[in-house]
């Protein structure tokens, strides 16, 4: 070999060396000096509680990651403090859609994450796509969301709708109840999980009595409430949000009739709220889908159990935990875990990071499993009684059989 050809080669080793050096320096030089995290809630409104309680979890979360650091990005291999970026959308659509488009091409947010709930959620999933962002989904679950295969869209927190009723149904079957009201908001939320109730009752053999939507602006039950009793159910299940659940049992309560079964969704979640606005005695033996905190898992892979969560929530706020706390602090702890199993700092790689996670991953709200269309199918919502105990409620678990609690009053006896 000539000198001058090693010569040449020396230079060329020592210049792809500064190179890779380089490139190292470049990318820690990259690792932003904090995580944003983009959301919305809502101050006002009809989704106001909810989404507040959604908002105030993801918080907990942020203000806990970062007391210890913040969260470790495995692309940077550091730990790098997390910012919430978060507008005010008072509940309303066009609002939101204005502030996600904001927190996606002004903020430039690392992380997006939708407000609470189907309609807030249902604005954003397209702008996300269009943008190639991920939207993490806490409270989404409308069926129509995840009609097909996407790398832009993650329910994170809570089961898709239609998936919701199953047990319910299959709760119906089981107990032989076969004069079925169905009463539902026309919402993607409710009206899914009125088809699915339909489709599992009607492979039974089981047809309702009376099948019914209303706008989710409806306010006022009596009339549908005596039309319902007419058709003599053996079971009236109301699916709505929470101000339609508490104006539809305030009505059935003050209306005089009485029904064997009435199911509605969210004393299950917001229990201390439809305490407040209904009462004991108007949510006394109706049924409900129980979720965390009401039911608890105390084995995880991945943060605190749920009893472990309650106790710092309380500890750190002064009261008591809701779902929706839950299910905003929950997301938190799914963001934590994309972020420190991405290998690039990326939307794809994030992405795909949730996909492996899924099936291995079990947090405070149960088994974290999502599909190809960004569907959660983990974490799912059991049957309970509301049963009343020394001026209390006592939330009663009644199937599936492994995590029952108690039986059944059937019928609810009358007031």
């Amino acid at each position: 070999m000539s000198v001058h050809f090693r010569t040449r080669h020396l230079l060329a080793r020592a210049a792809a060396g500064l190179a890779l050096g380089a490139v190292a320096l470049a990318a820690h030089a990259a690792a932003p000096a904090e995580i944003k995290i983009g959301t919305l809630y809502a101050s006002t409104g009809p989704f106001a509680v909810a989404s507040q309680g959604q908002y105030e979890g993801l918080k907990f979360w942020a203000d806990a990651i970062n007391k210890d650091g913040g969260v470790f990005v495995k692309a940077y291999n550091k730990k790098i403090p997390v910012k919430i970026v978060a507008y005010d959308d008072q509940s309303s659509t066009s609002t939101a859609t204005t502030l996600y488009n904001q927190l996606i091409t002004q903020d430039k947010v690392d992380v997006l994450v939708a407000d609470f709930g189907s309609v807030l959620t249902s604005v954003a999933i397209p702008l996300a796509a269009e943008h190639h962002m991920l939207l993490i989904d806490p409270t989404g679950s409308g069926a129509n969301f995840f009609t097909k295969p996407t790398n832009y869209l993650a329910d994170v927190s809570i089961p898709s709708s239609q998936v919701w009723p199953v047990p319910l149904a299959q709760y119906l079957i089981q107990q032989k109840i076969k004069r079925v009201a169905i009463l539902y908001s026309a919402n993607d939320f409710d009206a899914s999980q009125a088809a699915t109730l339909k489709d599992v009752l009607g492979k039974a053999g089981i047809k309702p009595v009376y099948d019914h939507s209303v706008p989710t602006s409806e306010s006022n039950y009596t009339i549908l409430l005596h039309t319902i009793a007419a058709t003599k159910p053996d079971a009236v299940l109301e699916f709505g949000y929470a101000p339609n659940d508490i104006a539809f049992l305030k009505a059935l309560d003050q209306s005089g009739l009485h029904f064997p079964m009435v199911f509605t969704v969210f004393p299950g979640q917001l229990l201390d709220l439809m305490v407040k606005n209904v009462g004991v005695k108007g949510l006394s033996y109706t049924y409900t889908y129980p979720t965390p905190p009401l039911v608890k898992y105390d084995k995880v892979t991945y943060g605190m159990t749920t009893q472990q969560f309650v106790d710092a929530f309380k500890a750190a706020q002064k009261k008591e935990p809701n779902f929706l706390d839950c299910a905003g602090y929950n997301t938190g702890l799914i963001v934590q875990h994309m972020l420190d199993t991405a290998p690039q700092f990326n939307q794809t790689d994030f992405h795909t990071a949730l996909m492996q996670m899924s099936g291995k991953t079990t947090t405070l709200m149960g088994p974290f499993e999502i599909n190809a269309n960004g569907a959660q199918l983990g974490e799912p919502f059991p049957v309970a009684q509301l049963q009343p105990k020394a001026g209390k409620l006592d939330v009663v678990v009644l199937y599936p059989a492994d995590k029952a609690t108690g039986k059944a009053v059937y019928p609810a006896p009358k007031p």
